[in-house]
């Protein structure tokens, strides 16, 4: 008897989000957010979504069901932490070495999240910046 696999769960996280990919048995749909990933506005946030799907085996990305839940950050961090939630979940369910290291051959942050984060800013000039100081004069 064949071993049905169950859910598995990935995350990813970019600066402040962080999205949680549940992957399942089914029949090819992907959401984020409970929408469709056809219906995901800006254009170039759909077109980055999809890259690790083009770059999956058919018969894997065909026949599995994400859903992906992104909070926090911005629509880009939202959309690159997706991304990675994404890829792992692929790569987990049956891409094994061979989809890890197609993904990591195309953009490395597909497997592995992007740690840059912002510069807390300082103190005494809290409003400005981290390294923002006075405008000199010459005169």
């Amino acid at each position: 008897m064949a071993e049905r696999k169950k859910a598995i769960q990935t995350v990813g996280r970019r600066k402040r989000a962080i999205a949680r990919a549940t992957i399942r048995p089914g029949v090819g749909r992907v959401t984020l957010n409970s929408k469709s990933i056809e219906f995901v506005e800006p254009r170039y946030v759909r077109m980055r979504l999809r890259e690790p799907l083009m770059l999956a085996p058919e018969e894997l990305s065909s026949k599995v069901d994400i859903d992906i839940k992104a909070t926090g950050g911005g629509v880009w961090g939202q959309a690159d932490a997706a991304r990675t939630a994404l890829a792992t979940a692929l790569v987990k369910w049956g891409g094994g070495k061979d989809l890890r290291q197609i993904y990591h051959d195309y953009d490395r942050t597909l497997i592995v999240s992007d740690s840059r984060r912002t510069e807390p800013h300082k103190p005494s000039r809290s409003g400005a910046g981290p390294r923002r100081s006075k405008q000199q004069s010459k005169r």
